[in-house]
């Protein structure tokens, strides 16, 4: 790529001349146009990921690294007096994803790509995404979060399809972002939109008339459903979804001479969780229109159709009530119905109905009775789904269930985010990592080499010494870059448990008000959006938030103690928190969190977890040692069982636990009413006393304990550094090329 010419052609001047929003989007088309020549011939079979959420990130760099141009531009801008970091920061983050599960089908599709498996992701082209978070008065607001320009990654194809609900019809049109494979071939993301949104409806925050679907189908990702007009509209996208899916995926079979019956051999769908679920009935829908019968037709969608579960949380497998389906949706009910019925007749186990006896379609048991295939997403999160939450599903199909533990771009997430991390590496063990994660273990023989630690120390103070000037730039916030940097950054849920990084805060700052002063600084960071309608989220916001205040302007714990609230979190804030990451706080409660995969993007950079046996935490405990990860709290066996018998009682470790009761009472103390909201602060703390339902009081010592122990350990810097190297050298197993070999032998077969 010689940008000179490029520059030339499409300007006619030169480099040196040119703005930094030229060369962006000169940049943009002339990637593209490489993506295009590397579009694999297409094959018989093919994967379409569909998934409601694709948080990709930035894509210059990302598409750069993966053509293996990206040390080139940089260069060739250097010699122009450009800097390739000022041109990145010109583009807007895609809006099309909130947390794990949106990054999680990014990395599926770059290694698709990169693997050169024919595979093509498919979901919504959301306008303002989720929302930008912006915070005032120590609370979340949300605004709209656009990032559409004219400029863009979007290309605007000539595939439209008609969507019907009851009464009203729209039309989708295709839009496609180039995936670009390491080394390999292109593939696509395909995206729908609606040809008649309207952004102008959106008022005052994110409000705007839920019930004008024809202009508000596509504006934001999981809108508030909160309200009966907002659970409508998820069905409605949903279906606008899996119905474009579901059209797009029979023309493209029938026009490599698919003859519908044989769908299997055309197609594989991978549901990634429970939104594309109707992506089942739509088909045999479609394919009952096409002249099928309905036998045919589900025969035909069971062979190609394989489900993800990514959640043990009961409340977060979607159930919708018929009626919703039959105001919305009413073509798919028959369908639904005569589903359920076929299961009914087999089975006298009411738990395995898909519609329940409150008229309500449960979506996972449609997905596990109409999936040839059914995968947790990390060893225990799998184990737990077959002895536990699905059992009664696991026991009629053992041969469904499987483990695919989750994995990451470690390209994007090592060479991108942190390129002198991998120049470190490179000197060390040569580039062959970056094609195989997996030669990141060679590293570990270097564990008691003096110089290599010490330069990997030098590396980690450059990426903390990068992130104080980020946050001062973006939030004007100063932190002390000889601190040692604690981050949790994770969508905001109870069960991840922010309240018990919280709870902790308050008493170490209690525990310095008392004179008792850690030998180093801690700064805590937190980033993490709280969905609309989720108010106790909200609560635990806002008592961060105060917290950060209060600590700030207190000069008796601030040169020991800071807490920080990264404002809209999101891929770009995280490529630079990762980097500069000393403690990874992983603490959901135990049995709780699927996989994870902050967690494996924390190991790979040098983090050392702080965690609960939980999630992918389990396989990064066994991969790195006891001596290389600090675990915590009661196992998910306890769990399971006090949920079970009811035998929790979050009062009665208020009441006996001293330093419980003084950190809750202190949520509630004249310090932090002074800073915040009363009616915020004083449900938390009644939510915590009365209820505790991810039960942070019991792994509260033991919390306290732990991290202690991590801050202590930290003082030896040489050990220290030991722990970082050997995190990064276990990593390799967590390449989301791996788990997308694992997918493709075990499931695909493309």
């Amino acid at each position: 790529m010689k940008l000179t010419e490029i520059m030339q052609s499409a300007y006619g001047k030169a480099l040196a001349d040119c703005t930094n929003e030229e060369i962006y989007c000169a940049l943009l088309h002339a990637v593209n146009e490489m993506a295009a020549k590397k579009q694999a011939a297409p094959a018989k079979k093919k994967l379409y990921y569909i998934s409601a959420e694709f948080l990709i990130g930035k894509l210059l760099s990302n598409n750069l690294i993966n053509l293996g141009i990206y040390e080139d531009v940089k260069s060739q801008l250097a010699a122009a007096g450009k800097d390739i970091t000022a041109i990145e920061e010109l583009e807007n983050e895609p809006s099309l994803g909130n947390g794990g599960l949106g990054r999680l089908a990014a990395c599926f599709l770059d290694s698709i790509a990169t693997l050169g498996l024919n595979g093509d992701g498919v979901g919504l082209n959301y306008h303002f995404g989720l929302f930008r978070q912006v915070f005032e008065k120590n609370a979340q607001t949300a605004k709209p979060d656009p990032w559409i320009t004219e400029c863009s990654w979007l290309t605007r194809t000539d595939v439209t399809y008609p969507v019907k609900y009851r009464g009203i019809e729209v039309t989708a049109r295709m839009y496609d972002i180039s995936v670009t494979g390491y080394g390999s071939t292109t593939n696509k993301l395909h995206l729908f939109d609606v040809e008649s949104v309207d952004e102008s409806i959106v008022k005052e925050g994110i409000d705007f008339d839920k019930e004008d679907i024809a202009k508000n189908l596509t504006l934001f990702l999981y809108p508030d459903d909160s309200d009966d007009a907002g659970r409508l509209l998820r069905i409605y996208q949903q279906y606008f979804m899996v119905s474009c899916a579901a059209q797009l995926i029979l023309d493209e079979a029938v026009a490599k001479g698919c003859k519908l019956h044989d769908l299997r051999d055309y197609a594989v769908i991978q549901i990634n969780d429970t939104h594309p679920t109707m992506v089942i009935p739509e088909l045999i829908r479609l394919l009952m229109e096409r002249g099928m019968t309905m036998a045919e037709a589900i025969e035909a969608v069971d062979g190609c159709c394989a489900y993800t579960n990514h959640t043990i949380l009961a409340e977060a497998l979607e159930k919708w009530p018929m009626a919703y389906l039959e105001k919305a949706v009413p073509q798919l009910v028959p369908i639904i119905e005569v589903l359920d019925n076929r299961i009914r007749r087999k089975y006298d186990d009411k738990s395995l109905y898909i519609i329940d006896k409150d008229e309500r379609v449960h979506m996972a048991h449609l997905d596990i009775h109409y999936c040839y295939s059914v995968n947790g997403v990390a060893s225990l999160h799998t184990d737990i789904l077959k002895e536990n939450e699905l059992n009664n599903f696991y026991e009629i199909y053992p041969e469904k269930f499987n483990n695919k533990t989750n994995g990451i771009t470690f390209r994007r997430w090592l060479l991108h985010s942190n390129p002198e991390l991998t120049e470190l590496i490179t000197s060390l063990i040569g580039d062959g990592f970056k094609k195989d994660a997996e030669e990141l273990e060679k590293l570990a023989k270097y564990a008691k080499d003096p110089e290599v630690l010490r330069r990997l120390l030098a590396v980690k103070d450059g990426k903390k010494a990068d992130l104080k000037a980020f946050l001062q730039r973006t939030q004007n916030i100063v932190i002390n870059e000889n601190s040692i940097f604690d981050i949790q950054i994770k969508r905001l849920h109870e069960y991840k448990r922010q309240q018990l990084n919280a709870l902790y805060l308050i008493h170490k700052y209690l525990e310095i008000k008392s004179g008792k002063k850690p030998s180093t600084p801690i700064t805590a960071i937190f980033g993490a959006k709280a969905a609309p309608a989720y108010i106790i989220a909200q609560d635990i916001i806002h008592l961060i938030l105060c917290l950060q205040e209060l600590i700030a302007n207190d000069p008796e714990v601030s040169p020991y103690l800071n807490v920080v609230m990264v404002e809209n979190y999101n891929v770009t804030n995280a490529e630079k928190l990762i980097p500069a990451c000393d403690i990874s706080e992983q603490i959901s409660l135990a049995s709780k969190e699927a996989s994870g995969t902050g967690n494996m993007k924390f190991m790979l950079n040098g983090a050392v977890t702080l965690g609960t046996e939980d999630g992918a935490n389990v396989e990064i405990h066994e991969l790195v040692g006891d001596d290389n990860i600090y675990i915590f709290g009661d196992l998910s066996d306890t769990v399971v069982k006090r949920y079970a018998d009811a035998s929790y009682c979050a009062k009665d470790y208020y009441k006996k636990n001293k330093a419980i009761k003084a950190a809750v009472d202190f949520i509630t103390g004249e310090k932090l009413l002074a800073l915040g909201d009363e009616e915020r602060l004083t449900r938390l703390s009644k939510e915590l006393i009365g209820k505790d339902w991810f039960m942070t009081f019991p792994d509260f010592d033991d919390y306290v304990k732990t991290r202690e122990k991590a801050y202590a350990d930290y003082e030896n810097r040489m050990e220290w550094a030991e722990k970082m190297l050997m995190n990064i050298a276990m990593a390799g197993y967590f390449s989301s090329d791996r788990t997308i070999a694992e997918y493709n032998s075990d499931i695909w077969k493309l």
